[in-house]
């Protein structure tokens, strides 16, 4: 069995796969002190709980975009599972081309991303993933990964509005009924709700346009990826656990 392990910087993602199923996933806060005993030990006691002895995991590979959760998670894999796990970074076989000025500036999440999105389509395909901060990148028909835009994650902005201004509350994301909110809670939340939509659409259209490309399928993956959707017009296809696929393809074409 295969683990992968996605360190991002709200959520840490753990997922166990059996060939090509993905048997069992965890998401887990990420907790940016916690030493490599206690990831270990709280990595042990998830699988003792899911009844996975961790003497089944042949293999394991990590993706982060948080350098010191990343050294304790290497450190922890190494002690209890006796494993050296493979990191995406340089030197990794990806079978993508990064057409980025430096390839070395590109987010390991978002060449996973790519990666399986593309394995996927099979052709041009933009993916928005909605995590701290919501990315969108862009992959060719060939397959070559050709950069994107990063915006504020829709939590940061949230928490940006609670904790930048005096009267206005901490409130609960969810798509609200209406556009013209009756109060102050419900005006919020249409405005983070819809102006984020308006944001991820607008994105959207400006890259497949300036890309060139026709077809372009849009994925979605990410924490708000169903929630954002219901409402955006030009999301076609939901993939939560992309991350993960991506990891567990990168894993296959490097052993």
């Amino acid at each position: 069995m295969l683990l992968v392990v996605d360190i991002g910087n709200t959520n840490l993602v753990l997922g166990v796969y059996k060939k090509k199923k993905l048997i069992r996933h965890w998401r887990l806060a990420t907790q940016i002190h916690q030493t490599g005993d206690e990831y270990g030990i709280l990595i042990a006691n998830l699988f003792h709980l899911a009844e996975i002895p961790l003497n089944k995991i042949s293999g394991v590979i990590v993706a982060s975009v948080v350098p010191p959760i990343q050294s304790a998670i290497v450190r922890s894999l190494k002690r209890y599972l006796k494993i050296s796990p493979l990191v995406v970074g340089p030197g990794l076989k990806t079978n993508m081309s990064i057409r980025y000025d430096n390839p070395r500036d590109v987010g390991a999440d978002r060449i996973v991303n790519g990666v399986a999105a593309y394995e996927r389509v099979g052709d041009a395909v933009v993916v928005v993933d909605f995590g701290t901060a919501t990315t969108f990148d862009l992959i060719s028909p060939e397959g070559d990964y050709l950069g994107g835009s990063i915006a504020p994650g829709l939590g940061l902005s949230m928490n940006a509005l609670f904790e930048k201004t005096a009267k206005l509350p901490r409130i609960e994301l969810v798509r609200p009924k209406k556009v013209v909110g009756r109060d102050t809670v419900s005006s919020m939340q249409s405005g983070l709700y819809f102006g984020y939509v308006g944001l991820v659409d607008a994105l959207i259209a400006r890259i497949i346009a300036e890309s060139g490309f026709d077809p372009v399928k849009v994925l979605a993956t990410g924490g708000l990826a169903r929630l954002m959707t219901a409402e955006s017009e030009r999301i076609d296809l939901i993939d939560e656990f992309l991350t993960l696929d991506g990891l567990r393809l990168l894993f296959e074409r490097n052993n």
